[in-house]
């Protein structure tokens, strides 16, 4: 319930971590987006005190959805002020939201409303989500790289990977 209220109540913050090349080569910069959540008393709740829950509660689409939007409208607000060069961003999806024709939904409409072009967004998914629903994550990935969006494997290596899952995807 907590988690929903701060979703409502816009106590939710997003920040970018800076992605930084091992290459020196000009590249637009790439920005991880980070999910926060603010207590009522405006203290930072990390995000493990409160992405555990979500998940178990079956809210991390919510959490999703929320962040993409919000990330999107950052990247239109920054551009509408010509805030210099255009960025990349990486974002996390949950692996409930990689069967969901909501989530997939909600992405489509973020981007066709915000202008984003779809090139600068990867998104990144664990492999243990993305194996543990093989199909249901191909054709999620599909889509969205037919939009023109990336994707990333992230923690690839530390579940039950093999490059079988690897070459499927």
């Amino acid at each position: 319930a907590r988690i929903q209220q701060a979703l409502e109540e816009n106590r939710v913050e997003l920040s970018g971590q800076l992605i930084r090349p091992t290459v020196h080569k000009p590249f637009a910069p790439h920005y991880e987006v980070l999910v926060r959540l603010r207590d009522p008393d405006g203290q930072l709740v990390p995000p493990m005190a409160f992405i555990p829950a979500a998940e178990r509660y079956n809210l991390m689409s919510s959490i999703d959805q929320w962040v993409v939007q919000h990330a999107l409208e950052l990247l239109a607000a920054r551009r509408r002020k010509g805030s210099g060069e255009d960025i990349a961003l990486a974002i996390n999806l949950s692996g409930q939201s990689l069967g969901s024709d909501e989530v997939l939904a909600a992405i489509r409409r973020s981007i066709e409303e915000t202008g984003a072009v779809p090139a600068s967004l990867c998104f990144e998914i664990t492999e243990t989500a993305a194996i543990t629903n093989l199909a249901a994550a191909s054709r999620f990935m599909h889509q969205l790289r037919q939009w023109g969006c990336r994707f990333a494997l992230d923690d690839f290596g530390s579940g039950l990977s093999s490059f079988g899952y690897l070459s499927n995807l």
